[in-house]
């Protein structure tokens, strides 16, 4: 899911703190605001926002968080109304349902677990690509 790779220059102290920020933030927001998905999308762009402007290590792992951020806000709102119209309209639970819910699980599981993983990383100053989002975090920044 992630591939450690060796960044073009070593980044600062303080460069390394505000990009494995930008991963923690998602995981206070999850925490925070557990049953609504797009907490975590709003917090992760607030700080995405003010560090855009950043050195290129920060700005780049906020991006990845950002884009990571953006899927999970799918996954987790379909499953989310998908609940509301079973408990609050005549529409049964179904096998589909509980398969849905077993998989955005697993999905949200795997990347809370890279996300820690990547946070800690990050703050050592060693830059973390995850599978999918690093390639596209490539493309839309540029050093």
């Amino acid at each position: 899911m992630t591939t450690t790779k060796k960044f073009h220059y070593e980044p600062g102290e303080h460069e390394a703190e505000k990009a494995s920020n930008s991963y923690l933030m998602s995981l206070i927001a999850f925490i925070a605001g557990l049953p609504l998905p797009i907490v975590n999308l709003i917090a992760t762009l607030i700080f995405y926002l003010g560090n855009r402007k950043g050195t290129y290590f920060v700005r780049w792992h906020c991006t990845q968080a950002l884009l990571s951020q953006l899927s999970m806000l799918f996954v987790n709102s379909f499953g989310f109304w998908w609940t509301v119209s079973i408990l609050f309209t005549d529409e049964m639970m179904s096998s589909n349902y509980i398969a849905y819910l077993f998989t955005a699980l697993i999905f949200n599981l795997i990347e809370f677990i890279a996300t820690i993983h990547t946070a800690i990383q990050t703050r050592k100053g060693i830059h973390v690509e995850w599978w999918f989002y690093g390639s596209l975090t490539n493309l839309i920044c540029k050093a």
